[in-house]
């Protein structure tokens, strides 16, 4: 499973979280910075990486046109990157199991 962190995540984070998320990238990394949702939403589906963001159009983008890509949302409000670094890390076990387990379902991490 590889994770796709979306521009409001930084792209410092995407070194520390391959470790947990072999493949893991960044929009601004794949040349996507000026992109719309809806094209990183079809890229990540395209592509086969579940967003990572703190952004609910993703959500609602999920909502209407379906999974995949499976979205992990992080609802941590204004977090440091050393804090969402940590959270992601702490659970990767648990968010890898869930998105297997539920293939058609997102996360919500808080």
């Amino acid at each position: 499973m590889k994770l796709l962190l979306d521009e409001n995540l930084s792209r410092k984070l995407v070194a520390t979280l391959n470790f947990a998320f072999p493949g893991t990238s960044q929009v601004s990394l794949l040349g996507l910075e000026r992109a719309s949702d809806n094209d990183i939403f079809t890229y990540a589906r395209t592509s086969d990486y579940v967003i990572v963001t703190k952004d609910s159009d993703f959500a609602e983008l999920s909502a209407l046109h379906g999974i995949p890509p499976q979205i992990l949302f992080l609802q941590i409000g204004n977090a440091s990157n050393e804090r969402i670094q940590a959270l992601i890390l702490a659970r990767a076990t648990e968010i890898a199991n869930y998105f297997s387990a539920n293939p058609q379902a997102n996360l919500v991490l808080y």
